[in-house]
């Protein structure tokens, strides 16, 4: 059927003219015309191995590019384990785009095979679920998924595509682009926001969420150096002011110091850009609650959706446009500002410092020859030593982040990619997808036994698609973080929480990657070495496999 063009090959059209230059899928029955479609687009398609997995890159994706990450799972099953990753990219309010495939229109609300709503499942946890029933509006709904999951405060969109609909030969244009609003700042509503922070001796600025770009980052570092007004950050967004810059006071959420929680009540005021203060960053609506504690907001939310505390004023407006802003502005110079400045950036420093060790590297030869442990810490300081300053970082949910969190340095945007609503199984796609994405950086992904074991399986992708990470995997036989409540609520009655790992590093190999087993601290240095190199020269997915210590559950 010469000039034959179905509902599938619509909507590939449509992701190439929204700059789609790759998608994550587990393939169905229910959705061949868009393979099919995919067949010589200039789209790379990226098969994954689990549905979880597959969401995860394309959140991943949507926080590395600032761009919606494409998404394709089939119906029923498919779907409902791809569900974790929308509820990902809904608590993180990332831009992604789930392509469901459906049962026929005529087998509906008949029980048949693999049959749901999507309405129903994922109403409560996206912006819209749109459902294609006239394939005439096939690249329609492409770009209305876009715009839905690009605009206010970003987001996951469920597109449902039904196989007999996407079968059918596709008549008319491909619809444009629709442009995404980012907002502005008005010169009054940009003058209260100078004054307040001129006035202030102790302001704070607080950043996360998405809409940041490269360039915003390094304007916002420039500003705060310059007028001396600490950074901190939302948890696991720890990277919109480099580490070592002296504007960075370190970050809010689980595994925060004292230091840092005391910062968020001590400010005068604080001016929060791309976040709120939600229930982590606020430890549980604790923190910074009383309304007579000044809060300025620019958020292109307008519902402030997860806010606690008051709202002095709130600027619709995006970072990127906000940031251009007030980086025009100049504050009046103040002894009690930089005294701040300095201090909040000091206890940083020192939150992140590596803690003396009685057992080192250095002097691991003299070290009890019995040891059968390794220290994490370690690991992660000899790591530091070596690694470029362009690394990516990725990590999912338990107690081995904290090492990833609290030690390695982000010095540009975006380098930190991790899930804040707590999802396991998210470390290892989100190194893959920032690998493929910028193959000419480092990825790093931090792991603990029971979080790799969620997905471990895309180790296979990573040596398909020459996407190589290195993998630091934290072994201590157990979920540590629930062992570590355990122990708070009921001591010394284990339960529930230990686990019978297998030969990690074995495992590696047999999917293609290096393993390399580490359980004492004198071979640390040799390994981590021989590690960046395999990955960096070889380019080879490295595995670390770091017996440690179960008693050992924080830095």
């Amino acid at each position: 059927m010469t000039g034959f063009k179905h509902g599938g090959q619509a909507i590939v059209d449509s992701l190439q003219l929204h700059g789609v230059n790759r998608t994550y899928v587990v393939p169905g029955e229910s959705y061949l015309s868009v393979l099919d479609g995919l067949y010589n687009a200039d789209i790379q398609t990226i098969v994954c191995r689990h549905e979880s997995a597959c969401t995860y890159m394309a959140d991943a994706h949507g926080k590395f590019t600032g761009q919606p990450g494409i998404a394709m799972v089939t119906r029923g099953p498919g779907a409902a384990q791809a569900y974790t990753g929308i509820h990902t990219a809904w608590q993180d309010g990332v831009p992604l785009i789930l392509f469901v495939g459906l049962i026929p229109v005529a087998d509906r609300q008949r029980e048949s095979f693999q049959e749901f709503d999507p309405n129903q499942w994922f109403g409560s946890q996206c912006k819209r679920v749109l459902i294609l029933d006239e394939v005439s509006r096939a690249s329609e709904i492409v770009a209305k998924a876009f715009h839905a999951a690009l605009e206010g405060r970003p987001g996951p969109v469920v597109v449902g595509l039904p196989e007999d609909i996407i079968k059918q030969e596709f008549h008319g244009q491909l619809h444009p682009v629709i442009p995404i609003a980012e907002g502005a700042v008005s010169n009054d509503k940009l003058d209260i926001i100078v004054n307040a922070l001129s006035t202030a001796k102790k302001p704070l600025i607080f950043v996360g969420g998405q809409n940041w770009t490269t360039e915003t980052s390094a304007q916002l570092t420039k500003f705060a150096e310059d007028n001396a007004i600490p950074v901190i950050h939302d948890w696991r967004a720890s990277d919109r002011v480099a580490f070592d810059s002296p504007a960075h006071a370190g970050y809010l959420g689980y595994g925060r110091s004292d230091d840092c929680a005391a910062l968020i009540k001590d400010a005068d005021i604080v001016l929060m850009i791309s976040t709120v203060l939600g229930d982590v960053a606020s430890d549980g609506y604790t923190l910074r609650q009383s309304f007579d504690k000044p809060n300025y907001i620019v958020n292109l939310d307008t519902s402030l959706r997860g806010h606690s505390g008051s709202v002095t004023e709130h600027i619709v407006a995006s970072p990127i446009s906000f940031i251009k802003a007030i980086s025009q502005a100049s504050l009046a110079s103040s002894d009690s500002r930089k005294s701040w400045f300095n201090h909040c950036h000091e206890q940083q420093r020192k939150d992140c410092a590596f803690p003396k060790m009685l057992v080192t590297t250095d002097n691991a030869e003299q070290a009890n020859t019995d040891q059968t442990y390794a220290s994490m810490t370690l690991v992660m300081k000899e790591l530091v030593k070596i690694l470029p300053k362009d690394a990516v970082y990725s990590f999912g949910a338990g107690n081995h982040c904290l090492w990833a969190q609290k030690f390695l340095p982000t010095h540009i945007f975006p380098s930190q990619l991790s899930s804040r609503n707590g999802a396991m199984g998210y470390s290892v796609p989100a190194g893959i997808a920032a690998a493929l994405e910028s193959p000419e950086r480092l990825s790093i992904v931090v792991t603990g036994d029971g979080e790799f074991m969620m997905n471990e399986a895309e180790l296979s992708t990573s040596t398909r698609y020459d996407a190589p990470v290195l993998i630091v995997l934290m072994d201590n036989q157990q979920f540590g973080t629930i062992r570590q409540h355990q122990e708070a609520h009921y001591p010394d009655r284990v339960s529930g929480t230990q686990l019978q790992n297998p030969d990690f590093a074995a495992l590696a190999n047999a999917f293609g990657a290096h393993g390399i087993r580490i359980d004492n601290n004198k071979d640390i240095a040799t390994s981590v070495t021989d590690a960046l190199r395999i990955v960096t020269k070889e380019r080879k997915t490295v595995l670390l496999h770091v017996i440690t210590d179960p008693d050992e559950l924080t830095p």
